[in-house]
């Protein structure tokens, strides 16, 4: 999370999670992103989780959520009947874990626990 504060690309959280997960011996899924928390549900800014170009920096007092579902196996996934659901497609281990960060303006605050 140091890697969250003023002026860091949002690009930079996706570089950072990919190659420490590729590193450990993990894929990323990129299909699923972190998002902005305010008035508009899952708004911007959009958090990829893989090496990606979305424009922008933090910016002191942005809240978002960085949530990146990591696999012991393929990147594929799907998403199950119930619409909601999503596996992998070789059905190997997956977990995702999700934070809420603010932007301050000496670096940031870790909302959830």
């Amino acid at each position: 999370m140091n890697l969250c504060k003023p002026e860091t690309k949002f690009s930079d959280i996706g570089e950072a999670i990919y190659y420490h997960a590729q590193e450990s011996g993990f894929e990323v899924k990129g299909e699923f992103t972190g998002h902005g928390i305010g008035k508009y549900f899952h708004g911007p800014p959009d958090i990829y989780h893989v090496p990606n170009d979305y424009p922008g920096t933090m910016l002191p007092g942005m809240t978002f959520t960085i949530e990146p579902i990591l696999s012991e196996g393929s990147d594929r996934m799907t998403i199950l009947k119930d619409g909601w659901t999503a596996i992998t497609c070789d059905n190997s281990r997956a977990a995702q874990c999700e934070h809420t960060v603010l932007i301050t303006e000496s670096g940031v605050e870790i909302l959830t626990l």
